[in-house]
């Protein structure tokens, strides 16, 4: 039996993938600081599932004690700081998390003799504006925030721990990701802010003209990818997960809205992001050939989805 420790396994994308690691068999340990506070979504229950967990910083000095007594086969490491907004006005914490979390999980890793790591990395924030629409993984990376620099240098140390190891890492670009358990305050993204405040029936605030696109790509689906980038022999670089499909912002509201019967035109504008990309859409050929993975849920299904799951947090309040 396989045993898998996934970084950031208590979190939103987290969760969803030690859902699947757990249906296909595999023993499953966690390790996440829970630093979003009581709404990460398996940190109150992870003592109901049959996973052993550990409270527990990547950037931690009692990381490589964990990974002795684990010896997992293989590591899925989604801990990240994933706000571009933070990375820009405090750019030393976030390659403090990004750059040497990242480091100290290598170099566990190389001391516990694990051979495959599968990272989670980020397709928007790496290309930049000027990159091809929609954009293949051979695009030059062009970074406009510290957080997509970070993320590009995680790459790169991924790859020479894998030559220097004989291991193997496999870099998933993940678009933006969607859906139900994501966190709507702090690092959250732009749906679930959206979606928390459409389910309770209050207004949103769209930064700049609303005009920039994203490709939103499903939670489950990621996790699908994710879990499938596990088995696969030898990987020729950096993977897109994404849809394909580019959405503006303003789309995006009035999607949210007629699921609920809301009027779209009470939506306020605020000023633009600094370091926000204008445009990003994937290419996932590669994706399709490599992992054999498609995205099957397409947007609509999916704001239904996680508007259905902000709905019952109200309730539950």
């Amino acid at each position: 039996m396989t045993t898998t420790l996934v970084t950031g396994g208590a979190g939103f994308i987290g969760s969803h993938v030690v859902d699947r690691l757990i249906a296909a068999g595999q023993t499953v340990h966690v390790v996440d600081n829970l630093s979003t506070g009581r709404h990460r979504p398996l940190g109150a229950q992870l003592h109901l599932l049959d996973i052993r967990s550990a409270r527990l910083d990547v950037r931690s000095a009692r990381l490589p004690e964990l990974f002795r007594e684990v010896r997992p086969d293989a590591v899925v490491h989604l801990a990240a700081h994933a706000d571009v907004r933070h990375s820009v006005a405090d750019p030393v914490f976030d390659a403090d998390v990004n750059i040497l979390g990242t480091l100290n999980v290598l170099e566990c890793c190389r001391r516990a003799g694990v051979g495959r790591l599968v990272f989670a990395s980020s397709g928007g924030a790496l290309y930049g504006d000027g990159a091809p629409l929609p954009t293949p993984e051979t695009t030059a990376e062009r970074p406009a925030s510290p957080y997509g620099v970070a993320k590009l240098a995680a790459e790169r140390y991924i790859e020479a721990w894998a030559a220097l190891t004989g291991a193997t890492g496999v870099m998933l670009r993940y678009a933006n990701v969607y859906g139900p358990r994501q966190y709507a305050f702090g690092e959250a993204g732009v749906v679930a802010i959206f979606a928390a405040r459409v389910a309770a029936g209050e207004p949103c605030v769209i930064s700049g003209d609303g005009e920039q696109t994203r490709d939103f790509v499903y939670v489950g689906d990621v996790a699908d990818a994710t879990v499938r980038a596990m088995r696969v022999p030898d990987a020729p670089g950096p993977i897109n997960i994404g849809t394909g499909v580019e959405t503006s912002i303003n789309g995006l509201y009035r999607r949210l809205c007629r699921a609920v019967g809301l009027d779209a035109a009470s939506a306020r504008y605020g000023s633009a992001v600094p370091g926000e990309q204008r445009r990003s859409v994937l290419d996932v050929t590669l994706a399709r050939r490599v992992l054999g993975w498609s995205p099957s849920t397409s947007l609509d299904v999916g704001l239904v989805q996680t508007l259905e799951h902000f709905k019952r947090e109200i309730v539950a309040r």
